[in-house]
């Protein structure tokens, strides 16, 4: 690690304030009409993050609709006790997949290596077929936002190998401080 990414990590917040949305219209109709729902990525994210210190604000499960989904991340990106939202599912190619695009109109700035590297960590593990795989992550409001698969193993993956390490650091230059 360079010493300009050492002094910059030193000089990042170490505990975060997050929110956490689960975007799955088979777990989201599961909620609606009672029944017990299972989120295991949105349960690995909370985990890996606590276990580093950070909170969680809250968490949102949400269909996989551009509507809710953009109303949901209106809702906390205006919340001043959020200081990063990150958003699990709905990644995919598939045509009911639109969290890239729902997201992507709030983004003031795209950090386009966070989809490169998870590519990459992806392609090393699953081959070619991780040529199909969406992940998006960018500032609005001065507050970072992370869009990844729904799949636990890349959840596990985008987490430990790039979201943790640098979510602070990120936050840090987000706000400019």
């Amino acid at each position: 690690m360079s010493k300009t990414v050492a002094d910059h990590r030193s000089k990042s917040p170490l505990k975060i304030s997050i929110s956490i949305i689960t975007c799955s219209s088979s777990k989201y109709n599961e909620k609606t009409h009672g029944k017990s729902v299972d989120d295991p990525s949105g349960d690995i994210i909370e985990e890996l993050l606590k276990k580093k210190g950070h909170s969680i604000v809250n968490r949102r499960l949400v269909l996989d609709d551009k509507k809710m989904i953009q109303n949901v991340v209106k809702e906390v990106l205006f919340d001043t006790k959020i200081e990063a939202i990150i958003i699990t599912g709905g990644t995919g190619i598939a045509p009911r997949d639109v969290t890239i695009e729902s997201i992507k109109e709030f983004l003031d700035k795209e950090i386009p290596g966070f989809g490169e590297l998870f590519r990459k960590i992806s392609f090393d593990e699953i081959g070619s077929a991780a040529m199909m795989t969406r992940a998006l992550a960018g500032i609005a409001n001065n507050k970072p936002i992370f869009c990844m698969p729904g799949s636990p193993n890349a959840v596990k993956k985008a987490m430990e190998c790039l979201i943790i390490p640098e979510i602070g650091h990120v936050i840090k230059h987000a706000k400019g401080i």
